[in-house]
């Protein structure tokens, strides 16, 4: 829902700055992005965060990974007991075994890749803003930022930006110069237009990443997770995206990247306004001076937002939550930082399934 009234006086950024055009969002659709491509992500202030990957990955190139497996490969891993008849006596690692008395061998890992597939939500609900960004480019920017802590040599990344009639795919490519070549893509999209027709929602886009998937791999998905006429907020009922974020999350490593604005988190005081929903016809005066009408919104947001942290939980996927009035590399190094010792946790696929 977004203000939309003429009555409606958004505070004044400073001069110079480009904070301007993400807080007229709230009055009419954006013309462009609100971000330079230069300033996504501070590539430099990512250079010391890396991306664990704990699920098993697929490929043809040595890349700077460690697969999960044992198998051929001139990296050498931990020595274990010789099991006979199993293990290959060439093998052997005759320095354990004559400390030990015990026989033991050395296994060897392969190096494997990494592709990392994104999937944009791009649709009305996105494009709008209270901070110094709209939502659709704070997603641009997490695409950005998780791009440059998660590539290495020969990791490749993709894209998929989800429209509501449409979903668009960037094939995935190496390098940094490709990785910046589909940013400037994502940023030229035109913006989409409000109440535009389509039938394609945030399942049918998790769907079409699976389609796009070859390989294992990381998967990232960035949305404000709302669904267009769904009235539902509680976590005990799963939402429709739930089941394919799932079958997503079989065969790879998932981070979902929900993207909210303050508007959304607090029901700001603005006197009475116009609240529209960008993807339906839904629009309704409330006055937000009204204490109770406040803190009646503000109550069914975070049950929304409680039911979404729930779905992502379920489905074994990692949740991080970036907001537009925030530093979102701050908070996606903070993410980062703790997915290193919860990641084998979190992205456990489900029993019986291979990792």
């Amino acid at each position: 829902m977004t203000p939309g009234t003429p009555d409606f006086e958004p505070p004044r950024p400073a001069k110079g700055t480009r904070e301007l055009g993400a807080v007229l969002s709230v009055l009419r659709e954006p013309g462009g992005p609100t971000l330079s491509l230069r300033s996504l992500a501070p590539e430099a202030a990512l250079r010391r965060l890396e991306l664990t990957i704990v699920r098993r990955l697929e490929g043809f190139l040595q890349g700077d990974h460690l697969g999960l497996l044992p198998g051929a490969g001139s990296d050498l891993n931990d020595a274990r007991v010789y099991v006979p008849g199993q293990d290959d006596v060439r093998r052997m690692d005759w320095a354990v075994t004559a400390r030990t008395t015990v026989p033991h061998v050395r296994d060897t890992v392969a190096d494997r890749e990494l592709e990392v597939w994104a999937l944009l939500d791009a649709t009305p609900s996105m494009n709008w803003g209270t901070g110094g960004v709209t939502k659709r480019d704070l997603g641009i920017a997490a695409v950005a930022t998780f791009g440059f802590i998660s590539q290495k040599m020969g990791d490749r990344f993709g894209g998929l930006v989800m429209h509501s009639d449409a979903v668009m795919r960037m094939p995935a490519r190496s390098g940094r110069t490709a990785l910046y070549g589909m940013l400037g893509k994502m940023l030229e999209d035109p913006i989409e237009h409000d109440r535009a027709a389509g039938s394609v929602d945030l399942s049918q886009g998790i769907e079409a990443l699976i389609r796009a998937q070859q390989r294992r791999g990381l998967r990232i998905v960035v949305s404000d997770f709302l669904t267009a006429g769904e009235a539902e907020i509680s976590a005990a009922r799963p939402p429709a995206w739930e089941r394919p974020l799932r079958r997503l999350a079989v065969r790879n490593q998932v981070v979902c990247v929900e993207v909210l604005d303050a508007a959304e988190v607090d029901f700001p005081d603005v006197g009475e306004v116009l609240l529209r929903d960008p993807e339906t016809d839904f629009a309704r005066f409330v006055n937000t001076s009204d204490r109770r009408a406040r803190e009646a919104v503000s109550r069914a947001s975070r049950a929304q937002r409680e039911r979404t942290a729930a779905a992502i939980r379920r489905a074994g996927a990692g949740h991080v939550v970036l907001r537009t009035d925030r530093d979102w590399v701050a908070d996606i190094a903070r993410f980062v930082l703790t997915y290193r010792r919860t990641a084998a946790v979190i992205s456990q696929p489900p029993k019986g399934v291979s990792r």
